[in-house]
């Protein structure tokens, strides 16, 4: 795997009161699914449907649970090409994933997508070699200024922010890994 400096070195905590959880209305496609995830939608739509806006579930009976998208491969469905159709926005007018909510209200153990329990991380594997991937701190720079603002105030890198998302994907080992690789850059002179 190649991880990008920037995962170690940059600052990021998530700033619902500013973002407004817009992360999940803005982008190309919807969140991107594994096999895996697909199978556990498809199990348990029942329990998520009650969590959704009426529209998102419109949008599902129509499009289907999951859509294929030419660039991204299978991503949930969008209302509109913009909010994901598993979101819902609070009283506070913050967008937030049902699926998640379902799993705060102990209906499931699965939390959320991958894909977006590891934003701003992106993921992806080499087109040369399936077998390398690579780890990307990516941002969005106007939608996550806030959060990288309050991750310097905080002094909080993305990948410590990220924590249970990286271990939930990779495991404890690899995120022992990757702490111990930060602590090394920290300490090496800046001409190395």
């Amino acid at each position: 795997m190649l991880i990008s400096d920037e995962v170690i070195e940059e600052h990021f905590v998530c700033d619902l009161t500013h973002c407004k959880g817009g992360c999940c209305e803005d982008g190309d496609a919807g969140a991107p699914l594994t096999d895996t995830e697909k199978e556990i939608i498809n199990q348990y739509y029942p329990v998520i449907a009650p969590y959704l806006t009426e529209m998102g579930k419109a949008v599902i009976a129509t499009e289907g649970k999951y859509t294929y998208d030419a660039e991204f491969g299978w991503v949930t469905p969008t209302i509109k090409g913009e909010m994901c159709a598993y979101g819902f926005k609070d009283d506070a007018g913050i967008l937030k994933c049902g699926i998640e909510q379902a799993y705060y209200d102990g209906k499931l153990t699965w939390k959320k997508p991958i894909s977006c329990h590891l934003f701003p991380i992106k993921t992806s594997f080499s087109e040369v070699d399936p077998s390398m991937e690579y780890m990307n701190y990516e941002p969005r720079e106007d939608l996550c200024s806030a959060a990288c603002s309050l991750g310097n105030k905080l002094k909080v890198p993305a990948y410590q922010f990220l924590k249970e998302a990286i271990v939930r994907k990779y495991g404890d080992e690899f995120f022992e890994t990757l702490t111990a690789l930060a602590a090394y850059q920290q300490q090496k002179p800046a001409s190395e």
